[in-house]
């Protein structure tokens, strides 16, 4: 910064008479005082003047007629991107974004924190394990924790594997064809109406315990739940083309009954044909019989009859043993496929025209006319149902009492360790005290003056700032020129703009 004197020598005072002035030594080194009001610089935010370029000024005394000091107008702050940048400052963001940048990255750890807040916080720190040696039970059974921790969610996921595949168990299932025969009667003189004779037939049944399960956990369903059609064929001769059938089948609206019932008149004897085709979950498909004789299986999945493929072609040792996706076939299967060599990828493909309709169940039955009492023939059949174990499974999936329960006793868990850790630390912190509490005390301001300028966004150092001899560093002449160029730019902006003066 500059200063104007009144013309003279040089070398010589401004004024005769006057003695030159000698600026004080850097030691001593002193700011020009301005009276409040001035138009000086503002007190803690201007750039002091260097000792040999400052013109010092006494309460009682002012400058000579004609070397006046030329004071600038009151200017912003300047924040100097340097070291030791003061409190002002034009490019300093504000406290409002500031505040909001720490609250977001806050929101952002402490959600990160609760996810991490599982195991590690269960832990007790060493200190308090040496302190109390009786901790280490509470050690152990943390590590007993994480064990079980581990099984039972392997057992979890076990288990949701296992109900992605059907689980199905072989059970009886008891048919029950049963018919009555009913007389004609004649017209009687009281007003009865006559009926001619007429006979019924039932299809129901039912499925037999097996002594095995848990009586709690029996299964219910209806007799036509384990169906997909029902057909029953009457004498044709008897009966004629159009009313020697009757059919059901299953749709998405079908209503479960507990069984069929069939009444048509006549007094003579009939020979019927019961179809029962069963509802298979999932699909199965009759194998042709050339490859039911090879893989040992009659009417199976999907599935089941690839694995069992698969394993003839281990065991017979068909795998190409250079190009290990082709499969080369043996005389049965060369005839059931009709090629020597196919990828194991084509098998899906190849087995398709072998796959046919599972047979329905045939069941004859006579019907005997003139038979008063009721005729009942049982039959029991092979049925898949799906496992009680299944419900189990999905009942422990889905049972979350004792999850929450265990929540419960891991929020307890945390705050105990909490607890804890705050008491080893007012325990460290009295401990140091009592040690030594001259270099406490001072540590103990060194950290809460970090923490206070932490909290209130405070840049720079103020016990350093507010002294003279931090401006009298070389950092100084660099940013009041960074400054004045700064100024000198936005004022030839603003006079461009002003004069319509574009900068191409």
């Amino acid at each position: 910064m500059s200063q104007r004197f009144a013309p003279g020598q040089p070398g010589q005072s401004p004024v005769p008479g006057q003695p030159r002035y000698q600026p004080p030594p850097p030691q001593a080194a002193g700011m020009r005082p301005y009276a409040a009001g001035t138009g000086g610089f503002p007190p803690q935010r201007g750039f002091p003047l260097h000792p040999s370029n400052s013109q010092p000024v006494a309460g009682n005394t002012s400058s000579p007629v004609g070397a006046p000091l030329h004071q600038r107008a009151p200017q912003p702050g300047f924040q100097s991107g340097l070291r030791g940048s003061g409190s002002g400052g034009g490019n300093k963001r504000s406290s409002e974004a500031r505040n909001m940048n720490n609250a977001q990255n806050k929101s952002e750890f402490n959600s990160a924190a609760k996810k991490k807040k599982k195991l590690a916080d269960k832990i007790l720190p060493q200190k308090v394990r040496d302190l109390v040696p009786e901790s280490q039970a509470y050690m152990d059974l943390l590590t007993f924790e994480r064990k079980l921790d581990a099984t039972i969610m392997r057992k979890r996921l076990d288990i949701q594997e296992a109900l992605k595949r059907p689980m199905k168990q072989k059970r009886k299932l008891r048919i029950f064809i049963s018919n009555t025969f009913y007389p004609s009667k004649e017209p009687t003189n009281d007003g009865d109406e006559g009926s001619v004779a007429s006979w019924e037939l039932r299809v129901e049944g039912r499925l037999l315990e097996d002594g095995k399960g848990d009586p709690n956990t029996k299964i219910k369903r209806k007799f036509s739940s384990f169906f997909k059609s029902l057909v029953i064929e009457l004498d044709k001769e008897l009966y004629g083309p159009d009313n020697h059938l009757v059919e059901w089948h299953r749709t998405h609206t079908t209503q479960e009954t507990d069984g069929f019932q069939v009444k048509r008149p006549g007094d003579r004897n009939v020979r019927c044909t019961i179809l029962l085709l069963l509802d298979y979950q999932p699909l199965q498909f009759k194998l042709d019989p050339r490859l039911a004789r090879v893989l040992g299986v009659h009417t199976q999945t999907r599935p089941v009859i690839i694995s069992a493929l698969w394993q003839y072609i281990k065991t017979h040792k068909l795998q190409d043993a250079h190009e290990r996706e082709y499969i080369n076939c043996d005389k049965y299967l060369e005839q059931i496929f009709g090629c020597q060599r196919m990828k194991f990828a084509e098998i899906p493909q190849r087995l398709n025209p072998l796959l046919h309709p599972p047979e329905p169940i045939v069941i004859n039955h006579f019907i005997e006319s003139g038979a008063e009492n009721k005729q009942t023939a049982c039959y029991d059949i092979d049925v898949e149902v799906d496992d009680t174990l299944k419900n189990q499974m999905n009942n422990f999936l889905m049972n979350t009492a004792s999850q929450q329960e265990i929540q419960g006793l891991d929020a307890k868990i945390h705050e105990t360790v909490d607890t804890i850790n705050q008491m080893k630390t007012n325990r460290e912190f009295f401990l140091s005290f009592a040690k030594d509490p001259q270099t406490f005390i001072q540590r103990w301001i060194v950290s809460q003056t970090r923490d206070l300028k932490a909290m209130t966004d405070v840049t720079g150092n103020p016990e350093e700032e507010r002294r003279a001899e931090f401006y009298y560093q070389p950092w100084t002449h660099e940013a009041v020129s960074r400054y004045f160029f700064t100024k000198v730019n936005q004022k030839r902006a603003e006079l461009e703009q002003a004069l319509g003066i574009r900068n191409g």
